[in-house]
């Protein structure tokens, strides 16, 4: 088990680089792809070129090691934790899978409205529905625990950067810029969460 604790802070950095790179590299390879002006999800709809590819390596394999981040988080919870803490970690363990949960239901780009399209909609709503109430439970539990002041402040940031772009920036921008910013924010909670844990442990 400590073997594998050591590759702990890899493991969302892993995830993170994945999705960016995949969102880059792809979205460059696609003739007519417009980096601000595109959903990420268009990368891996059905019919466009190589859309299978990044549906495994932009959503499913960094939703599956955000799901195994938040495993690795909720096992560094002290049983006398808040129970916001937990049920937090919880929510999180959900968003994770929600996020790979699109790389396996893709949208339909030739139809919006196609149950497909609807089905990947709806698990980009779960993972933003069960990320931020998790993030924002794990931040508000966490400022309760001594030494884990960096831990909170990161869920938090994390939480809140993700509910403005998802919902507040829309209103504001194009859409596809607000998703990126949800989509950066949570990259970045996954990069930092295990690292910084590691750090708390030794508070």
């Amino acid at each position: 088990m400590k073997t594998l604790q050591r590759f702990d802070p890899l493991l969302g950095a892993l995830g993170a680089v994945l999705f960016l790179a995949s969102v880059v590299g792809f979205g460059a390879a696609l003739p007519g792809y417009l980096p601000l002006g595109h959903p990420v999800a268009l990368l891996g709809a059905m019919g466009v070129p190589h859309a299978g590819a990044f549906d495994v390596l932009g959503f499913v394999l960094p939703g599956l090691l955000a799901t195994l981040v938040a495993l690795r988080l909720l096992a560094r919870v002290p049983v006398t934790a808040p129970w916001s803490l937990r049920v937090g970690g919880q929510m999180l363990v959900l968003s994770g899978l929600a996020f790979a949960a699109m790389g396996v239901l893709p949208l339909d780009a030739s139809d919006i409205q196609s149950p497909a399209s609807q089905f990947h909609a709806s698990a980009w709503m779960v993972w933003v529905l069960a990320f931020v109430p998790g993030a924002l439970m794990s931040g508000l539990g966490a400022r309760r625990l001594p030494g884990w002041g960096r831990l909170a402040a990161l869920h938090l940031a994390a939480g809140l950067a993700t509910l403005v772009g998802a919902f507040v920036l829309q209103t504001v921008m194009p859409a596809p810029v607000a998703q990126r910013v949800a989509f950066v924010a949570w990259a970045v909670w996954l990069a930092a969460a295990l690292p910084v844990a590691a750090a708390v442990r030794r508070v």
